[in-house]
């Protein structure tokens, strides 16, 4: 099967079959195949897949509530050309934007769903926001939730290139190649980074002026110390000195002491023979 024209119809009958329910599908795709002449048509027909129910959840979003899809292409693109820039600012408000409008897709995913009789659990729901939440991060992922026609959930960071490989019933071609930044992007990208650095030399300057105005502190304690304990030092010369005239002073009294003592001792001992003689 070649053409544009088979392709048409390739992809419409794969977007049809993408929404039906789970049970008519394997009717559907057959009786789809029987309806057209073109036996490469009918042959690529039958190769269609059914989607899990998660990607079939957000097909029918897709398909029946596409209006409500529509700001996710524009807050994807915004979302590539922040992280290609690396503007963290802008980021940081596209993720509380994509917050607000990913609870609002789930919820009306899960409603659209109840309405074709379809209960969506847990682990189910966690599919459809992750698939939802790829669309507004990601312009490739947007355009494969906007097909309709997901055969399995998806997943993208915004930065690196979403895998899609068989995630599309039906003809698809992602832009997988990443454009090269605009003249004027790169000169903003350019300016970003020179404020970062600029901003990042300030803070360096401010720390190290921190680092000195704490040295000169440590270094203005250090010399009240020394001269404080200088000082003290001195004073305790003084005392040293003092104490040590002192000590001369006490030597030369006991020196001057023993003296009397050994003379007051031979007294003692004259006057106790004369007095032993006296009384003989």
């Amino acid at each position: 099967m070649t053409g544009e024209t088979d392709d048409t119809r390739l992809i419409e009958v794969a977007a049809r079959l993408s929404v039906a329910p789970a049970g008519d599908f394997v009717a559907l795709r057959t009786a789809a195949a029987a309806e057209t002449a073109d036996k490469d048509l009918a042959a690529a027909i039958k190769k269609l897949r059914k989607p899990v129910l998660a990607a079939w959840v957000v097909n029918v979003l897709a398909s029946h509530d596409a209006d409500a899809l529509a700001p996710a292409a524009d807050l994807a693109e915004e979302f590539r050309e922040a992280a290609d820039a690396g503007d963290a600012r802008a980021l940081t408000d596209l993720a509380r934007r994509r917050r607000s409008i990913l609870r609002e897709l789930v919820g009306r995913a899960v409603e659209r769903a109840g309405e074709r009789g379809v209960e969506v659990g847990g682990a189910v729901r966690a599919a459809v926001e992750q698939t939802l939440d790829a669309a507004l991060r990601d312009p490739d992922a947007a355009a494969a939730v906007a097909s309709a026609r997901l055969l399995r959930p998806i997943e993208a960071t915004g930065v690196d290139a979403p895998d899609l490989t068989d995630a599309v019933s039906g003809p698809f071609e992602a832009a997988t190649a990443r454009p090269e930044p605009s003249d004027e992007l790169a000169e903003r990208r350019a300016a970003r980074a020179a404020a970062r650095a600029a901003a990042e030399a300030r803070r360096h300057a401010e720390s190290t002026e921190r680092d000195l105005a704490r040295v000169e502190d440590q270094w203005r304690a250090a010399q009240e110390q020394e001269s404080s304990l200088e000082d003290r030092l001195a004073s305790l010369e003084v005392e040293r000195a003092r104490v040590e005239d002192e000590i001369e002073r006490v030597r030369r009294e006991v020196e001057r002491l023993g003296e009397q003592r050994l003379q007051a001792r031979d007294a003692a001992r004259k006057a106790r023979k004369a007095a032993e003689r006296a009384a003989d």
